[in-house]
């Protein structure tokens, strides 16, 4: 089963010099599939440049999302989703609402703002019945408390999860995906315990390129490439094979997509 890298930023300038180097380097290492969630206006054109450029058999297809990232939300916070709506209803075919959310790790100025934001972009989704991709940094359980209002009407993935047991089933249980990526690697991850315990029937992977790099290349750049690396960390870690867990989370990425 190929790999797929449901979560990179690889259309960012991090990657200008030497896009095509990253996209064959991923395709060498298994991964046939990649999506990308967008950030904001300033971003979105680029997004879109990569996802509609010229692909051929021996590179990844790339998938394009749809939204504003909830660091992006300040004053003119209904401005931006005005003009990302118009890219949204532009005729391409997006994939997931995403990534929005909350984060209350930099900024809890506009808190308010992103709560509004946030469930506005939950019911573009419904609308056109796509899965949305949550960022839920240092807010968690208030995600999780938010998308229940919604339980039933909408499904996705909890992006870059790396909370506890108990939140992790209380995400399961609204019908989301798990986003794992690099920080399975780390020595201090908590996904060491928490992923034996929940098992992967609801784990897709994910870079978050070019953050977030796994070890042995934590400190530089990530890529596409490096799903390959957390696929065997979490396959020691849940003491399976590479081709089960392979199969496993690329089975669950298809279907969160709708491309089962």
């Amino acid at each position: 089963m190929p790999l797929i890298d449901t979560h990179t930023h690889i259309y960012l300038s991090d990657f200008d010099a030497d896009i095509q180097t990253v996209l064959d380097r991923a395709y060498k290492n298994g991964i046939e599939k990649i999506f990308l969630p967008a950030i904001d206006t300033e971003t979105h054109d680029r997004l879109l440049k990569l996802s509609q450029s010229a692909s051929n058999s021996q590179q990844p297809t790339i998938y394009p999302m749809m939204g504003v990232h909830p660091c992006s939300i300040k004053e003119n916070y209904r401005e931006e989703l005005e003009a990302t709506k118009k890219y949204l209803d532009n005729g391409t075919k997006y994939y997931a609402v995403g990534e929005i959310g909350l984060d209350f790790h930099w900024d809890v100025t506009f808190k308010a703002e992103q709560h509004e934001a946030f469930e506005t972009q939950i019911g573009w989704a419904i609308e056109r019945a796509l899965p949305i991709v949550i960022h839920s940094r240092k807010s968690t359980y208030e995600c999780i408390e938010l998308v229940k209002k919604f339980k039933g009407k909408v499904g996705g993935i909890f992006h870059c999860f790396s909370g506890s047991v108990e939140e992790a089933r209380e995400i399961i249980k609204l019908g989301f995906y798990l986003g794992i990526g690099g920080v399975a690697t780390y020595k201090n991850s908590g996904l060491r315990e928490v992923l034996p315990q929940i098992g992967l029937d609801n784990v897709v992977f994910e870079t978050d390129a070019p953050y977030l790099t796994p070890v042995p290349h934590r400190g530089k750049r990530n890529e596409p490439a490096y799903i390959k690396l957390v696929n065997e960390e979490v396959a020691k870690i849940m003491g399976m094979s590479f081709g089960q867990v392979a199969d496993i989370t690329t089975a669950n990425a298809l279907k969160v997509f709708k491309m089962d």
